[in-house]
This record gives structure tokens, C-alpha cells and sequence, in this order.
């Protein structure tokens, strides 16, 4: 068998974790090639002052998000997240594990961001907000320095309604784009791949948008979206794989997180680095949010992405160079897994290559592992994510355990990691039917139980 003109045999003497991923097996891999922030912040093409601009239009929104969702009145309009630590997870985890997991553990609970209930509340709700601002400017419907909640009009809604929205997704982005667009008036569209859960199909639809489902996956999706916005110019095309609006708006969450760390008297330096893990699917999310952390704390942050073992896209786009010239398809890898959000075989190619010498690591997680975490997470610390959301967990497990010789090549001593900050980013759940979680509750405890028998 000839994959990508080489044998598999010739893959894996060039490339021995691919073997281990096509097995199926959890593994780890940490980057030879990241670099320090300023020498490889380059490779992005884009810049703080992107990220500002970014955040400075979602403070122009706010008063309209604060006017048409009241569960963001609270902060005045500002989709934003808590953090808390978790300690008694971290304790369960180190008995689980055999070893001690020093540093402190913290979850960044994206699970719970209002509106859209995941972290594509982050970049999905900016990128419709910059588009609708960007035609209201244009047309004249909207000026400089205008109050935005006067957008909450039929007038408004009625001015958006000539103008059409697609997005290709697994589900969460499709929620988020949906909500927000159908919201501001736009016809909107969502092409939902195969892994795509129906309530998630149900409540967009509620909401007035227009659901097309198909029997494939991701990559199908969005293409299918991308073909139907290439057809009509009013129809503006949210490409998950490569759109840098998505991207910063996923960014903007870090200089948010640095406040919240210092209001909670926690500092991050290069003696007290923070170690973030970030469930990946396509990439955009959790590429954003990195590129916005080594922003904002420099080299004192390591950034980590968790994929499913059935779904491994960004690790092997990465550890073969091809980037989104390769699928887990290509090595015979299925991309079917419990993790819908994560279920992608193509990875972006833009993150890729963007954040290829930012990524510190990658590693996988098997389904049933991600049952078992949802189940712990949910007895030790009352919170109830998805399966896709508890990928960042294991890191911490990872990181100290790894020999592949990164921690010192990047200086990351056994004092060092004492004082470490490890970050969990949980990025989806809230939103999941009570039934649905109840499901993916009892199948991890039955699961963490065989464990003990």
C-alpha cells in the first residue's frame, strides 16, 4: 500500500509514532521544533494588534449582546468564562495515575460561555459580528461610534435578512454561528457532518436556521458549505479551516485569562510557567487561543492540543509536514469518535503551518478514556462537560511523564513544574441535554468501575 508516494513501512522508519497511531494507541509527541515566542511569532502573519482590533469591536457589540441574550447582561454584554481550580480532580487523577501531579490544576470552564454554550461562542459569535458590522458600515445602516443595541430593530434584522450565512460543522461552531446569525437577522445555513449530535441539529432549528445534513464527515461538510457560498455573492462562507477572524476571535481570550489570573493572585513568569491543554478538532479554536496566550505570557506559557485517537488530524499533519495535504484517512485511521467536536481528519492547514514552532506538544485519548473523564470531573468537581471537553485532562500526566527530552530542552525543572499552573481547557458541555450527559455519565462509571474488578 502506497500512502502519499511511501509505503507504510517507509512512513514509519521516518515517522515511529505514525505506527502508534494507527493502532489506535494513546501517545504523545512533543515538538522538536517549537521555539521561542519571538523568533517564531512570525510564522502566524498576524499580530497584537490584530487581536485588539478584535476585542475592541466585541466591546462595541456588547451592548447589543447584553440587549438580545440577558444571560450576558451580567457582564455587561462580554461572552467570557470563569476559571477555578480543581483540586480534588487533581487529587483523583494522581491516585489513578501512581504518581504525584505537582503544581496546581485549573479549568478554564469555556463549557459554560453564554449563548452558544462552548468555546466557538469565542471565535464563531466574533467572526458573525465583524461581518455584520463590516455591511452595516458599508451600507451605511451602521456608523462610527453608534450605539450597536440599535441593531436589536426589525429594521436591522430586516437589512441582515438580504444577506446569507454557511458554515460547515460537527456541531458546536454550527451552534454559534447559527444562534448569533439567526439573531441578527441573516438566513443562515449549516452543513452538519455526520458526527453532528441531533439535539444540536434540533436547537438550531428552533431558532429558524436551515439544517443539511450529511451521511460523511467534517471535511464533506465544509466543503459542501463552501460550494454554496461560492455560488452567491450576499452569502458570506465561515471557513473553519482557514479563516483568521475565527481565529482572533478565539485569540482575545488570553489578555481575559491574565486578568483573571491576576484578580486571582496567581502569577505566570518563567518561575511559575503555565501549561495549557487544549482539545483540538480542525484546529481554529484552540490555534487562536495559544496564539492569543504566547501573546500575552511569552515563553512562560506551553501550549499542548489533545485529540481523540480515532482523530488525530493536527498531530499527523504536523509530525509529517504535510499538514492539510494528509487525512487520518490517508493511514487508514477511521475519524469516527465520541468526541463529535473533535471528529476531524483534515486539519487546518493555516493553523498548522501558523502555529507549527507555538504548539509545545500533542498527544491522544481514547474514547472510552474520555467516558472515564467525564464520569471523575463530574463526581470530584460537580461539573458536567462532553466527551470532546475533558481531552485537555490528561495533559498534566503527559507533560511529567514525558521522555522524549522537551522539559529540558525548554527548562522546565522538577522546581519549576511544582510551581507550574497546568489549564484545562474545557470547552464544551453545558448545553448538552440532561439525558444525553446522564448517558455519557453512566458509561464512564460503568467504565472507571470495570477498572477496579
Amino acid at each position: 500500500m502506497v500512502i502519499l508516494g511511501k509505503s507504510l513501512d517507509e512512513w514509519c522508519a521516518c515517522r515511529p509514532i505514525i505506527r502508534e497511531l494507527i493502532e489506535l494507541s494513546e501517545t504523545s509527541w512533543f515538538n522538536p521544533a517549537a521555539a521561542s515566542v519571538s523568533s517564531a511569532l512570525g510564522d502566524v502573519g498576524l499580530s497584537a494588534a490584530d487581536v485588539a482590533d478584535a476585542s475592541a469591536r466585541l466591546v462595541r457589540f456588547a451592548p447589543y449582546l447584553a440587549r438580545v441574550f440577558p444571560e450576558t447582561a451580567a457582564t455587561g454584554g462580554i461572552i467570557e468564562s470563569a476559571i477555578r481550580p480543581v483540586p480534588t480532580l487533581q487529587a483523583h487523577l494522581a491516585q489513578r495515575y501512581g504518581r504525584p501531579l505537582p503544581g496546581a490544576l485549573w479549568m478554564k470552564t469555556d463549557s459554560h460561555l453564554p449563548i452558544s454554550g462552548s468555546i466557538k461562542a469565542r471565535g464563531g459569535i466574533y467572526e458573525v459580528l465583524k461581518h455584520a458590522e463590516t455591511l452595516a458600515l458599508a451600507q451605511g445602516f451602521l456608523h462610527s461610534g453608534a450605539d450597536y443595541s440599535c441593531l436589536d430593530s426589525n429594521e436591522a434584522r430586516m437589512f441582515f435578512g438580504q444577506y446569507r450565512i454557511a458554515v460547515g460543522s460537527t456541531g458546536n461552531l454550527g451552534l454559534s454561528i447559527g444562534i448569533m446569525g439567526a439573531t441578527l437577522g441573516f438566513a443562515v445555513t449549516v452543513h452538519m457532518s455526520a458526527d453532528a449530535r441531533q439535539w444540536k441539529k434540533d436547537l438550531l432549528r428552533s431558532h429558524g436556521v436551515n439544517v443539511v445534513e450529511y451521511g460523511a464527515d467534517y471535511s464533506s461538510a465544509v466543503a459542501a458549505g463552501r460550494k454554496e457560498a461560492e455560488a452567491d455573492s450576499r452569502c458570506h462562507f465561515v471557513d473553519d479551516e482557514h479563516s483568521a477572524d475565527l481565529f482572533l476571535g478565539y485569540a482575545v481570550a488570553a489578555e481575559r485569562l491574565k486578568t483573571q489570573f491576576m484578580v486571582a493572585g496567581i502569577t505566570i513568569d518563567a518561575e511559575h510557567p503555565l501549561v495549557v491543554y487544549l482539545p483540538c478538532g480542525v484546529g481554529g479554536g484552540p490555534g487562536g487561543v495559544a496564539f492569543g496566550l504566547k501573546l500575552t505570557f511569552g515563553d512562560a506559557v506551553r501550549c499542548f492540543f489533545a485529540e481523540p485517537t480515532h482523530s488525530p488530524c493536527m498531530m499527523l499533519g504536523v509530525y509529517t509536514g504535510l499538514h492539510d495535504g494528509v487525512s487520518v484517512q490517508d493511514f487508514g485511521i477511521d475519524n469516527v469518535t465520541a468526541a463529535d467536536g473533535l471528529a476531524v481528519g483534515r486539519p487546518s492547514g493555516f493553523v498548522g503551518k501558523a502555529m507549527q514552532r507555538l504548539i509545545d506538544g500533542y498527544y491522544t485519548v481514547s474514547d472510552d478514556e474520555l467516558y472515564r473523564l467525564v464520569a471523575l470531573t463530574e463526581h470530584t468537581e460537580g461539573v458536567r462537560l462532553e466527551p470532546s471537553a475533558v481531552a485537555g485532562i490528561p495533559g498534566i500526566r503527559y507533560v511529567l511523564d514525558e521522555t522524549q527530552g522537551y522539559r529540558a530542552r525548554m527548562g522546565l525543572t522538577d522546581e519549576k513544574m511544582a510551581r507550574a499552573v497546568h489549564l484545562v481547557w474545557a470547552t464544551g458541555g453545558s448545553m448538552v441535554p440532561a439525558a444525553e450527559m446522564d448517558r455519557y455519565v453512566a458509561k464512564g462509571r460503568e467504565l472507571l468501575a470495570c477498572d477496579l474488578t
